[in-house]
């Protein structure tokens, strides 16, 4: 079998329901590539570790949000879908109980709650991903 080049990721979408609004929590990126760009939170997965352990320590390490069940939804791997190689994503989905109080950390700048109508440009594929998860809400 010849060698592969090819990196695995995990995102999180996170929603909060009320009864007039739905939010999606969203980071902005400390690094390129999308420098100042929001995605959501995310990251390479580690060796050793499980899709769905690494999806909440992404969580965790961008936001500071714990105690989240999340459900892998999809996975993404169009060749394009990142700049520095061929990355596939493994995307996972939750909903918070509340809107809880959230901060950029990490190679994150900054986390904040968005309204699903008003999101701005999103950094990789992520409208995607986000699409996918509202299609299972």
């Amino acid at each position: 079998m010849r060698e592969q080049h090819i990196a695995i990721t995990v995102d999180a979408a996170v929603f909060y329901k009320t009864d007039h609004q739905l939010k999606l929590l969203l980071i902005k990126r400390k690094n390129d590539p999308f420098k100042d760009q929001w995605a959501l939170p995310g990251g390479f997965l580690e060796e050793g570790e499980s899709l769905k352990d690494g999806a909440l320590r992404e969580l965790k390490e961008e936001t500071g949000l714990t105690n989240i069940d999340i459900n892998q939804i999809e996975a993404f791997g169009a060749l394009s879908r990142d700049p520095r190689g061929r990355t596939i994503s493994i995307a996972f989905m939750g909903l918070s109980k509340k809107e809880e109080k959230v901060k950029g950390a990490d190679d994150a700048q900054d986390a904040k709650w968005f309204d699903v109508k008003e999101l701005p440009k999103l950094a990789f594929d992520h409208s995607k991903i986000i699409e996918a998860a509202l299609s299972k809400l």
